[in-house]
């Protein structure tokens, strides 16, 4: 019998039982043909390879996550990918869409046809997330289908925007799921349901939304799991209890492993999907059971029958271990070819130019001056009379006013609403010499010029100036600053790179990271991009910011689908509540 590939003496991760035997694997064009205890004897093989009692498993596989997170290029992403064992993932660029719509989707997918690693698609399904915002660009139901008949696409990606599920039966969510269940039956749908229970969680699964790969608690696990719907554990819901519960109860075809959003410096320093694993069997779950929710269950939820384990006729993705207990990635193979080796040279080079040319100029904004940081009490987002706010603001033009202020807290994405006194005169908010720090954010794809402004406070930076395009979802120009000297400085060091990050303190740049594909990504190396990105946090610390993740922080201050006050160019969202809602109370 002929093979193109031997594997011998090796430790095979059996997905069906769950367990490790010794035998030999044979694989021929690109497939496992075999796996048993024949070797040479009975197969001959072009190249054969002695593991010496290794451990082999499957190529893991991530099936929900943002590349634009990393702040990458499909090409980098992958480079960063296989050395951690990584050979199979679900991207849902949604960030690339909110910049090009339709177009950001098609030139992602493009872009991801020649990498190493098998990247799958979801079409984002949140497009703007909400109304209270201006993106470059949307995804309508006819950009969905256009993004289906392509065959690349695996699922709808996650419905962010649950509340209108539930409450509006005519909102564009629910026109989307309605569409996608009636002309594509069978087609994955994902979801994004923090903190739903009750009748709400059975309406929103009735609509079609059965996973959720929010941060879970104990009863929210088992809430799910017993309305058949599938979790995706990612770091943050890695807590000793729901650990505990799910390697005591007989869950795991209900679960695997994601990682959603992966930093940079993160992915070079401690790994991708592979340190989720490692950190499951850290915290006591069998090594067995750790790679089953990486590799089998995320396989059969998406539905990729030809992947997930090492088996006959199954794409021949695999991962040689040097211990099983770190999960010591030694080599990796990519349809039997070998990908990585932990001995040999990986460098990547830089790639540039992938992107059509107007993708790099995608920040239509002019540079600000100081008036473009001035607060007046005249701005309809500050008094409460533009049109969907609220009207009842009690003005004081030389006098204290009621203000909302963003409240920072370390450890969360969420931002609070408290209530302060803030001093006004001539009509103008004397932010400069309150406690609070001010928040604005300018809209940066020429559509309609709109900018708000606010206040924060908490566990923010207490001097200098950070801006950035890179805020979520719709990557407007954010800049979050203690005085108008240094928010000018960051904000036109960020316009004129075309997107980025800028810290700025008492004039001088502190740190500079440039992103200039959409204004959120780059095409510098990853171990260039791990460097200016630990060098980003850094500054962003030294301005007194205490978060343990500084930069997913000031990026989700415009995030309008995450509680509980946040930021957009139409002004501040009372995220609960679904409305913008003034400065002054």
């Amino acid at each position: 019998m002929r093979a193109d590939q031997l594997i011998k003496n090796v430790h095979v991760y059996n997905s069906y039982y769950k367990r490790f035997e010794m035998n030999n694997v044979a694989v021929l064009d690109g497939r496992f043909m075999y796996v048993g205890p024949g070797g040479p004897e009975m197969i001959e093989a072009d190249e054969v390879i002695d593991a010496r009692g290794r451990y082999m498993i499957p190529g893991l596989i991530d099936i929900h996550l943002h590349i634009e997170s990393t702040m990458v290029t499909p090409a980098t992403f992958s480079h960063g990918l296989i050395r951690c064992g990584v050979t199979s993932i679900v991207a849902e660029p949604h960030e690339m869409a909110n910049v090009f719509g339709l177009e950001g989707v098609q030139e992602m997918m493009s872009a991801s046809r020649e990498t190493t690693v098998d990247m799958f698609y979801a079409i984002p399904s949140s497009v703007p997330a909400t109304p209270m915002e201006t993106t470059g660009g949307s995804i309508e139901i006819e950009d969905m289908d256009v993004l289906l008949a392509t065959g690349e696409i695996i699922c709808l990606g996650e419905i962010m925007n649950y509340v209108d599920v539930i409450r509006d039966p005519e909102c564009k969510t629910n026109q989307i799921l309605q569409h996608i269940r009636k002309n594509y039956p069978d087609l994955v749908i994902e979801g994004h349901t923090p903190k739903l229970l009750g009748l709400d969680l059975h309406r929103l699964i009735y609509a079609g939304v059965d996973s959720d790969h929010t941060h879970q608690s104990i009863e929210g696990l088992q809430a799910r799991i017993a309305a058949g719907m599938f979790i995706e554990i990612q770091e943050k819901s890695m807590t000793p209890e729901v650990m505990e519960y799910l390697i005591q109860n007989d869950v795991a075809q209900h679960f695997c492993f994601v990682t959603d959003d992966v930093m940079p410096d993160s992915l070079v320093e401690r790994g991708h999907l592979d340190h989720i694993v490692r950190k499951a069997i850290r915290m006591g779950m069998r090594p067995e059971d750790a790679i089953y929710a990486a590799t089998s269950t995320p396989a059969s939820r998406m539905k990729m029958s030809d992947r997930g384990s090492i088996a006959p006729g199954k794409v021949a993705d695999y991962v040689l271990l040097s211990n099983l207990d770190t999960l010591a990635v030694e080599q990796v193979y990519k349809n039997g070819r070998k990908a990585y080796d932990d001995y040999e040279p990986y460098k990547q080079d830089r790639i540039s130019g992938k992107f059509p040319p107007h993708f790099y100029k995608s920040v239509q904004l002019d540079l600000l001056g100081a008036e473009d940081f001035t607060i007046r009490l005249s701005d309809p987002k500050v008094n409460g009379q533009s049109e969907g706010s609220d009207s009842d603001a009690q003005l004081s033009e030389n006098g204290l006013n009621n203000c909302r202020v963003m409240m920072v807290k370390d450890g969360s994405t969420f931002v609070e609403e408290h209530i302060a006194q803030v001093q006004a005169a001539n009509g103008e908010l004397l932010w400069e010499e309150s406690e609070y720090g001010q928040i604005a954010t300018f809209e940066r794809y020429g559509v309609n010029g709109n900018r708000a402004h606010g206040l924060i406070g908490g566990d923010t930076i207490k001097r200098g100036a950070i801006a950035t395009t890179y805020s979520h979802d719709n990557h407007n120009l954010l800049v979050v600053g203690r005085n108008r000297e240094d928010m000018i400085l960051a904000a036109n060091t960020v316009i004129s790179s075309q997107g980025g990050f800028c810290v700025v303190e008492d004039g001088k740049v502190l740190s500079h990271l440039e992103l200039s594909v959409g204004g959120i990504l780059t095409e510098e190396p990853l171990a260039v991009v791990s460097h200016q990105v630990k060098e980003l946090r850094a500054a962003m610390l030294s301005l007194g910011y205490v978060h343990y993740n500084p930069i997913m922080s000031i990026s989700t201050h415009s995030l309008a689908v995450s509680p509980a006050l946040k930021i957009t160019d139409h002004g501040l969202v009372d995220v609960n509540a679904g409305k913008v809602v003034p400065l002054i109370i």
